[in-house]
């Protein structure tokens, strides 16, 4: 009887961990995502884009406040 009890209590463990470890994957997964590399290197391609557009918009400002100061 006893070897009964700690093998329904093992396969009992068993489970209780693969769900920890399905949940564990799951939460990582989603945090993450599970993207490509060819996605992140798009991602990270626009973002650069984002920060050029940024940087040409911020220079024009700095230039025409540049020919208002000087007139």
């Amino acid at each position: 009887m006893e070897a009964r009890t700690q093998t329904a209590q093992m396969i009992g463990s068993l489970l209780v961990a693969l769900a920890i470890v399905a949940v564990a994957i799951a939460v990582v997964t989603s945090r993450f995502g599970s993207t490509s590399a060819p996605e992140r290197e798009a991602q990270e391609e626009r973002i650069e884009q984002r920060r050029e557009l940024f940087e040409q918009r911020r220079d024009a400002r700095e230039e025409r406040m540049k020919e208002r100061e000087r007139r």
